[in-house]
C-alpha cells in the first residue's frame, strides 16, 4: 500500500477516533505530552475538542511536528529510524509516532511495569540495560511492530497487541479490544503517525507511485 493511501486509511480511521493529545515546547526545547490537559500550558495537539475540530490537524502553533522535525534528541536517532524503517519494513512516521507517544524521545525512560527505553519494550531485568541503547531499542521494537502488523494484517490492531499483549487482541477476534487506554493509545499514535505522513508527503510527492492490484 503507498504511503498515500495508508494516509487517507488513517484519516478515516483517526475521524471516529475520541482521544486528544495536549502537549507544550519549554523554553529549552523539550516537547512535553499527555493525553489530558495537565496544566495552562498545555494546548490541544491532536483529537477532537468540544467545539469539534478536524481529527489530526494541528493547532495554529504546530508545535509539536516542528518538534519532532527539529528537537536534537529525535535528530539523534533518525539515522537508526531510518535504518531500522529500511530493515523491517515499518514507516519511520509510524516508528516516530510510536517513540512519542511511548517515551517522547526519552531514550532512558523506564516504566513503572518495566517498559524500557525509546519504545519502551517490556524485558527481563538482565536485558533492560541493552534495550536502554537507543539503536538497539528502535532496530528491536521495529522487528517486534513489523512482526505485529504481520500477524493481525491491521495497524491499529498491532498497536493495540504492542499495549495490551498479543493474547489481549486474538481473544477479541484479531481486533482492538474494548480497553478505554489501549483504544486512546492506538488513537494517539494513528492520529500523530497521519499527520507526519500528511507533512512528509509533499516533500515525497515527487517518488511516490500508485500502482493498481495486479489482475
Amino acid at each position: 500500500m503507498s504511503r498515500l493511501l495508508v494516509a487517507l486509511a488513517l484519516s478515516l480511521f483517526a475521524a471516529s477516533a475520541q482521544a486528544q493529545l495536549w502537549g507544550y515546547v519549554d523554553a529549552n526545547g523539550v516537547a512535553h505530552l499527555a493525553q489530558q490537559q495537565l496544566d495552562g500550558r498545555y494546548s490541544l495537539v491532536m483529537g477532537r475538542s468540544e467545539v469539534g475540530r478536524v481529527p489530526g490537524k494541528l493547532d495554529g502553533s504546530h508545535e509539536l511536528l516542528t518538534w519532532l522535525e527539529f528537537a536534537p534528541e529525535v535528530k539523534a536517532v533518525q539515522p537508526w529510524l531510518r535504518e531500522a524503517a529500511g530493515k523491517h519494513g515499518v514507516d519511520l512516521e509510524l516508528l516516530k509516532a510510536v517513540i512519542a507517544v511511548e517515551s517522547g524521545f526519552k531514550r532512558d525512560a523506564v516504566s513503572p511495569r518495566g517498559a524500557v527505553g525509546l519504545m519502551q519494550i517490556m524485558a527481563p531485568a538482565d536485558q533492560q540495560q541493552r534495550l536502554l541503547e537507543p539503536r538497539h531499542n528502535i532496530h528491536t521494537g521495529a522487528q517486534m511492530l513489523a512482526g505485529l502488523i504481520k500477524k493481525f494484517g491491521r495497524i491499529d490492531a498491532a498497536l493495540a497487541a504492542w499495549n495490551a499483549g498479543e493474547g489481549t487482541v486474538r481473544r477479541n477476534g484479531g481486533r482492538m479490544p474494548n480497553i478505554a487506554e489501549t483504544q486512546a493509545h492506538v488513537h494517539l499514535v494513528l492520529e500523530l503517525y497521519w499527520a507526519l505522513l500528511q507533512r512528509s508527503l509533499p516533500a515525497t510527492a515527487q517518488r511516490l507511485k500508485i500502482h493498481g492490484s495486479p489482475r
